[in-house]
């Protein structure tokens, strides 16, 4: 089955998406780590991710995409996707159910991880430690928790529509969380 897990920066999704790669033997699709590489391998898309993550900005609709369609047609994935804090913007959203279509496949759950901005905080100033990610100061926290908000609004309304669209608590301790899903999804 393919998932969406979807949240503010700090919610949980990418805890929550291992768990369930684990659970459900899938593949987890972050297009946080996909970006990371390209900044990693200092390719020319990776200069341009970096420029547009330190201004709290997100990755242009394009870039991401053309990263995507590389994993939902491995024959080996498919049906077995865990989507990690993608789609972002209605365009994503929509250009994901045109790539899956064209693989004879659909997102069968969706899960929006609900959580404040004060909670948000307190856990990605933990992970900047833990993690030692540069995407994680207090200024760019803020302001992509603003942008998420902003922009994925027209997301959550989306999704919210369709039967399988399911809201958790993410402010609940990880466990909880996941047990949560697994109640859902009855796995």
């Amino acid at each position: 089955m393919n998932i969406i897990i979807f949240g503010p920066p700090g919610a949980g999704k990418g805890t929550q998406a291992k768990h369930l790669v684990k659970k459900l033997e899938s593949f987890q699709v972050s297009t946080g780590d996909m970006l990371r590489e390209e900044i990693k391998k200092d390719t020319e898309i990776g200069k341009k991710i970096i420029n547009n993550m330190n201004d709290g900005k997100f990755v242009d609709d394009d870039i991401v995409n053309s990263l995507l369609e590389k994993i939902i047609f491995d024959p080996l994935k498919i049906n077995k996707l865990i989507f990690d804090g993608y789609p972002r913007t209605l365009n994503q959203a929509k250009n994901l159910e045109s790539i899956l279509s064209k693989s004879n496949q659909k997102i069968h759950f969706v899960f929006f991880l609900n959580v404040n901005k004060e909670s948000i905080i307190k856990r990605i100033e933990k992970r900047k430690i833990l993690e030692k990610r540069s995407d994680d100061d207090a200024n760019t926290i803020l302001k992509r928790y603003d942008t998420y908000m902003e922009v994925t609004r027209p997301v959550l309304d989306y999704y919210s529509k369709k039967q399988n669209f399911h809201e958790v608590d993410g402010s609940m301790e990880i466990n909880d969380i996941s047990q949560k899903i697994e109640e859902i999804l009855k796995v």
